[in-house]
């Protein structure tokens, strides 16, 4: 007999089904497949809509069998019959060098990936020093207010720079397209730390601006109390390798010693991307995307997607994903926002960055998501080059031209789907009201903003998605522009083995402002993963062991 996890998946029931009744119809196909349960623990484990069928939506979940299982049931044939497998879920495997450092470590960033690597440090004696140029919890919450109502931007404390990093003021998704067994461990920290339990239970998780503030501010009580520095509006400005295998770091709030340095910058850091390019470090330019953020009615898209069951208690707010590759471009839809706002998110004066957020209950009238277009690097070229510098050019300009379009007072350039896909200026609104800052915007011609290969792509992108779910394309649905921060447009390269950057054996580049990850959770495993290999080749500073 073996003590093992078991999942069996694809059980299907119907919507107004119990987590008990999901995991007594597990039970029940146990039986029938002739397996003593009377041991075992049963727990709803993922549960996911299933409305392909409007006219009976189901949910398909996967229960978590926990207990001794002998090697009958764990035969290739049993399991396929079960439609089950063996789970390992993966807490990190430590492994310590021996050679002690001379100063703590440096984590530089207080996003997804520097704080869990933060966390994880301080939770094995490092006693990690954590910092951000940007403030607090409560610092970045009256800061972003300030901007949203009077216009007031803190180029050092928005929604891109300060605890939490720029995913703190987002919907919280968790989606990850990585399959990595660390994942299970990030939502499992999430929830241990005021995260909603049913993260990780849901296929499509999230926790909401309002709670990941909680949460956030509860990890990083949680690396001080281990014995870990936290320090707010602390930029890096520079680092220094000296002989005896430290680095000084230069920073806004003075020089700092480390022992390694974790470089999780975020990807609006664009004075550091500068500074890390002027002094030779190993760093390409990537693809990324930009485009508009696009609002309907949330109702509409419930009926849209659920048919009579919009509205049903047990579904809560419809959510999409979509995509299409037949273009010249690639277009697909990115953070979808169920009952949110468009955010205003620039970090620099003279540009205009929106985004999507959203509270947990998800209850506001609009439903919100970014259309983002394939950007390539050849597409830099007329901007400095395919460098990195080009890239971060080629971001700049559209945010400049979305600032200039909306009247130079961060309010957000915006049309209708109609106007924009005829190619006119009508200025006539119907049902759905912007909700960028509370609706601050001007009407105006995308055409001024974005290069012509871009809105074409959108129009395109546009149209496909109106086939595949009714009235995206609807004429009243509202366009907002700039997005422009899907993704960091730059990658600082590493070596594989050691997640050191190329040429500089004591910097740990990570997460998604490194050009490693794309979300809060494939940023979180990236940041636990340069943490592990820097753990596996660094012991703590002797008088922290």
């Amino acid at each position: 007999m073996s003590k093992v996890k078991l999942l069996i998946e694809k059980i299907r029931v119907h919507i107004d089904s119990s987590d008990e009744m999901i995991a007594n119809k597990a039970k029940e196909k146990m039986k029938r497949a002739g397996i003593d349960t009377s041991t075992l623990h049963f727990r709803l484990y993922k549960k996911s809509i299933d409305a392909r069928n409007k006219q009976d939506i189901r949910f398909e979940c996967a229960v978590l069998a926990e207990g001794e299982f002998s090697s009958k049931v764990l035969n290739e044939k049993t399991l396929t019959r079960l439609q089950a497998r063996v789970l390992h879920e993966e807490e990190p495997v430590l492994t310590f060098g021996k050679d002690s450092m001379l100063a703590p470590p440096l984590v530089v960033g207080m996003g997804p990936a520097g704080l869990f690597a933060a966390l994880l440090l301080a939770q094995n004696g490092y006693a990690p020093v954590l910092i951000d140029r940007g403030g607090s919890i409560a610092e970045r919450t009256r800061d972003v207010a300030r901007f949203r109502n009077e216009g007031i931007l803190n180029t050092e404390s928005n929604v891109q720079f300060g605890a939490g990093g720029a995913g703190t003021f987002s919907d919280g998704k968790l989606i990850t397209r990585i399959n990595d067994p660390l994942c299970n461990y990030v939502l499992k920290s999430l929830v241990t730390f005021g995260a909603p339990e049913d993260v990780r239970i849901k296929a499509k998780p999230h926790i909401g601006t309002d709670i990941l503030r909680v949460v956030v501010d509860n990890i990083l009580q949680e690396i001080e109390r281990l014995g870990g520095r936290v320090i707010y509006h602390c930029r890096m400005d520079g680092v220094t390798e000296c002989p005896n295998k430290t680095l000084s770091v230069k920073t806004t709030k003075g020089d700092l010693s480390a022992g390694a340095l974790l470089l999780a910058p975020g990807h609006s850091a664009r004075d550091t991307y500068r500074y890390l390019i002027e002094q030779n470090y190993a760093i390409e330019a990537k693809p990324m995307s930009v485009g508009v953020r696009v609002e309907h009615l949330q109702a509409d898209i419930d009926r849209a997607l659920f048919g009579d069951f919009a509205g049903h208690p047990n579904l809560g707010p419809a959510e999409y994903a979509l995509s299409d590759t037949k273009g010249e471009r690639g277009v697909y839809t990115f953070c979808m926002c169920p009952g949110g706002e468009v955010v205003a998110a620039a970090s620099e004066e003279g540009g205009l960055v929106v985004n999507g957020m959203s509270y947990h209950a998800r209850n506001n009238p609009n439903a919100n998501a970014a259309v983002a277009v394939s950007i390539r690097c050849e597409d830099y070229e007329k901007e400095e080059g395919s460098t990195p510098l080009g890239a971060i050019a080629f971001q700049r300009r559209i945010e400049q031209a979305a600032f200039e379009a909306g009247g130079k007072n961060y309010y957000a350039p915006i049309m209708t789907m109609q106007d924009f896909l005829d190619n006119t200026q009508t200025q006539e609104r119907g049902r759905v009201v912007p909700s960028y800052r509370d609706g601050k915007v001007k009407e105006a011609d995308f055409t001024q903003v974005f290069p012509t290969f871009v809105t074409d792509s959108l129009r395109y992108g546009f149209r496909s998605f109106g086939k595949k779910i009714k009235g995206f394309d609807a004429p009243d649905a509202m366009l907002t522009a700039a997005e422009t921060r899907t993704s960091a447009p730059v990658r600082i390269l590493r070596n594989k083995e050691t997640m050191t950057a190329v040429g500089h054996p004591l910097i740990y580049p990570c997460g998604e402002g490194a050009g490693y990850a794309g979300g809060i959770t494939s940023a979180a495993v990236d940041g636990l993963r340069a943490a592990m290999a820097l753990m596996a080749a660094k012991a703590p500073v002797k008088e922290n062991r």
